[in-house]
């Protein structure tokens, strides 16, 4: 309630104009009249009785002034609180012993949609995003330039392709790989709004990690920029619905089931394609999340399938019977079909999520699975076969001491090989045409130690296991498959991967952004099913990591 007072003041009375609007007012009047217009005691006593009645105006807008000040203050509080609210979901991204330095450090801005970015000092920071209306809009992503080296020649850029590592008997598996890069820079921006009581999140996020032209280094370097994650995200209540291009519901989360990068676990490393066992993907999706109370969510999302037989980021490519090379070839993905492969239905996906504080330590605990179908048709004896398959997950992420966490993600399927990065096939065909799914699992298992508070060291475990699925091919009696006796050296058996790695942060300001320089060490091998005389039981490569990272202002955590 908003109070004013007019003070009426005689226009013989000499008083200063126009005071600035917070300061205080002084009223000024001559003592004694001038001489030539001297009355008698009444008029003196007048002039008193005035200036008493000024003063007494004076002492009362001086008190209004204080009251008014009074009550402006918890209106603006109720203001910083009123246009906080606009900001959808959770003000964290992740653990405070990883948020900092996780590869995609995009979540505060949610917290920062629609309010005041305050410095520590209590003044005003410059806005780390654009505010039409109600709306927020704030710029996301970082600048990269990597270094990778490789003790042999894998020939894929700055991710690895785990699953076709070189020989140490071929000319790949003798020389060395070096290579310099910007191509893991990212930008994006998010969209914060309420729309009649509901959070509505707008994503978008890329990379230059797109088409490789073959001259690509020789000159220009022109990586090109491609999509990675597209999505809206509208929530309401306990209800919240995600419709685009967004990470897998099966991919592991670091908090709830939460579709922001920064809450979803791919590890800290460097390596754009991340670690081996990993289960991942970024599919077109719709999906529906349950929010029963603040602690766990309940979700169900259908996703872009894919009938898979291997030859994807040097995942081994299963052997099909002879007479059904050709009639299979747009029915199967071999890794090189882009859009011709049919499909039955979507991947249905579920989840639960758990996050509880434990000893006053942040535990996160979730279960998954997938059902899949896959369908194809034998031209040569005119049938038509469905199989259906999927897998589950049991994940945990938990800070078991102060700074230190434990994560644990693992995977088993039964024609669920896709979504291990494509290391392992989903199905082979008998000699009839029918389709018989292949069993696969995986895991993703370290620590994360925010060693000092600018300092995040890492190590992960991760491995890939594919069981053999051998069938008879009828035309000349050969196995045919995956794993049989004499089977191509891409059909691996496992795949393991061995990694420790640190990320310092030099500073970091919510107005300048961040500054950090990552080094990640791998060592990698895979183990065939089937070995030829003389060639090598497995193949081996070590890796090394550098990067250099500068994170937009907008992504940028605050300091703690």
């Amino acid at each position: 309630m908003l109070l004013s007072a007019i003070v009426m003041i005689p226009a013989t009375t000499s008083a200063q104009s126009n005071p600035p609007a917070d300061a205080t007012t002084t009223l000024h009047i001559t003592d004694t009249p001038s001489p030539g217009n001297r009355k008698d005691s009444s008029a003196e006593a007048e002039i008193i009785g005035l200036k008493k009645q000024l003063a007494d105006q004076q002492k009362q807008i001086d008190e209004l002034r204080l009251l008014i000040g009074e009550q402006r203050k918890p209106m603006a509080g109720k203001s910083e609180v009123a246009r906080d609210s606009s900001a959808p979901g959770p003000a964290e991204s992740q653990p405070d012993s990883v948020a900092v330095n996780t590869k995609e450090v995009t979540t505060a801005a949610r917290k920062n949609a629609g309010s005041g970015n305050q410095s520590s000092n209590g003044q005003e920071a410059e806005p780390l995003s654009l505010r039409i209306g109600s709306t927020s809009i704030t710029p996301v992503g970082f600048m990269d330039f990597s270094t990778i080296f490789r003790s042999t020649n894998g020939g894929s850029g700055l991710g690895t392709n785990f699953g076709s590592i070189p020989f140490n008997n071929t000319p790949a598996g003798r020389l060395s790989e070096t290579r310099l890069t910007a191509q893991n820079s990212r930008i994006g921006l998010r969209v914060d709004t309420i729309v009649k009581d509901a959070s509505v999140l707008g994503y978008f996020e890329s990379d230059f990690l797109g088409f490789t032209p073959g001259n690509l280094v020789v000159t220009s370097n022109s990586d090109s920029n491609r999509l990675r994650v597209y999505f809206v995200d509208v929530r309401k209540g306990k209800l919240e619905f995600l419709g685009g291009q967004s990470w897998s519901m099966l991919t592991p989360n670091r908090k709830g089931l939460s579709p922001i990068p920064g809450d979803i676990f791919y590890t800290q490393n460097i390596d754009t394609n991340y670690q081996v066992g990993l289960v991942w993907a970024r599919s077109p999706q719709f999906r529906v999340v349950y929010h029963p109370n603040e602690s766990v969510a309940i979700g169900l999302s259908l996703e872009n399938p894919e009938q898979y037989i291997g030859g994807s980021g040097g995942g081994g490519l299963v052997t099909l019977p002879t007479a059904l090379v050709t009639p299979f070839a747009n029915q199967l993905d071999n890794g090189n079909t882009a859009l011709g492969v049919p499909n039955l239905h979507p991947d249905i996906i579920t989840k639960v999520a758990f996050d509880r504080q434990v000893a006053n330590r942040s535990l996160h605990f979730e279960v998954g699975g997938v059902i899949r179908s896959f369908k194809v048709f034998n031209p040569l004896n005119q049938r038509t076969f469905t199989a259906t398959g999927g897998g589950g997950s049991v994940n945990v992420n938990f800070e078991i001491v102060k700074n230190l966490r434990v994560v644990s993600n693992n995977f088993f399927s039964n024609g669920g090989g896709r979504w291990i990065f494509g290391q392992a096939p989903d199905l082979i065909v008998r000699g009839d045409g029918s389709p018989s799914l292949i069993h696969s699992g995986s895991t993703v298992t370290g620590l994360e130690a925010q060693a000092t508070k600018n300092t995040l060291l890492y190590g992960y475990y991760g491995g890939v296991y594919i069981k053999r699925n051998v069938a008879i091919d009828p035309t000349n009696g050969n196995f045919v498959g995956y794993g049989f006796p004499g089977s191509p050296s891409g059909q691996n058996r496992t795949i393991q991967e061995a990694t420790v790695g640190a990320i310092r942060t030099f500073w970091r300001d919510p107005k300048y952004g961040a500054l950090q320089l990552m080094g990640q060490y791998s060592y990698l091998t895979r183990r065939p099913w089937s070995v030829a005389v003389g060639q090598p039981k497995e193949a081996h490569t070590n890796m090394i990591f550098l990067n250099l990272r500068y994170v937009l202002p907008g992504s940028a955590p605050t300091a703690k």
